[in-house]
């Protein structure tokens, strides 16, 4: 199949596949005598395995360790057991971080009690004054949140 087709079978844009191959989590695809790349079942099961990690919210780092696991399967799966531990860890951090900021937004939320003039909004206020002594929200520890959604073609597709 064409990268079209393998784009409509696996519901993900054309860009997003080419990223893939780039990032070299897919192989490179064989080619027409007019350079169109042919994709077969096998793209298309590992483009599938891809979004999945993906839609867990996987760097492509840990992507590719488990599709070496995927490509070995005689190797002992201990270290896969031990990455997905390790994403556990960080998803529960993710999770401890974000009840924090929610706490914060409602205490943000709390100086403004009605409609008032931009000028006397406590929340405008409260930013205000806390944004000189503000921590950088969301500093993950060894797992960088997002990795795949800073690139333009995953933006699109996520």
């Amino acid at each position: 199949m064409k990268i079209g087709e393998l784009a409509k079978v696996a519901n993900t844009p054309v860009e997003t596949i080419r990223y893939y191959e780039r990032e070299q989590l897919l192989p490179e695809p064989a080619r027409t005598e007019g350079n169109y790349r042919i994709y077969d079942d096998e793209h298309a099961q590992r483009l599938g395995f891809i979004r999945r990690c993906r839609s867990l919210d996987m760097t492509l780092e840990e992507i590719r360790s488990l599709l070496r696991f995927r490509d070995a399967p005689d190797e002992d799966c201990g270290r896969v057991n031990q990455l997905l531990d390790d994403h556990i860890g960080h998803v529960a951090a993710r999770i401890s971080e974000l009840k924090l900021l929610e706490k914060q937004l409602k205490a943000l939320r709390q100086q403004c009690c009605g409609p008032e003039s931009a000028q006397n909004c406590g929340i405008l206020q409260e930013l205000d004054t806390a944004s000189t002594a503000a921590e950088p929200f969301g500093q993950h520890a060894g797992h960088v949140h997002g990795s795949l959604h800073n690139t333009p073609a995953a933006k699109r597709s996520g």
